[in-house]
């Protein structure tokens, strides 16, 4: 299971929309939102954009957790 720490992210960054970061990322407002809830599963392109958008390492926005049941 990917995690993923997008809501906290957004928050900081002044409560960036689920729209806005699709904007700068390319991805539909639902494609972040389906993203962000663990429904889906971003492509490694889509995950750097998200961690460069927050100026951060990847690992800060994505953790994968090979225990958990989906």
């Amino acid at each position: 299971m990917i995690r993923n720490k997008i809501r906290t992210l957004r928050f900081m960054q002044g409560e960036m929309s689920q729209a806005e970061l699709g904007l700068r990322i390319g991805l539909t407002r639902q494609t972040v939102a389906a993203i962000e809830a663990g429904k889906y599963a971003p492509s490694l392109e889509a995950a750097f954009r998200i961690a460069d958008v927050f100026g951060v390492p990847l690992a800060e926005v994505f953790e994968w957790d090979a225990n958990a049941q989906e």
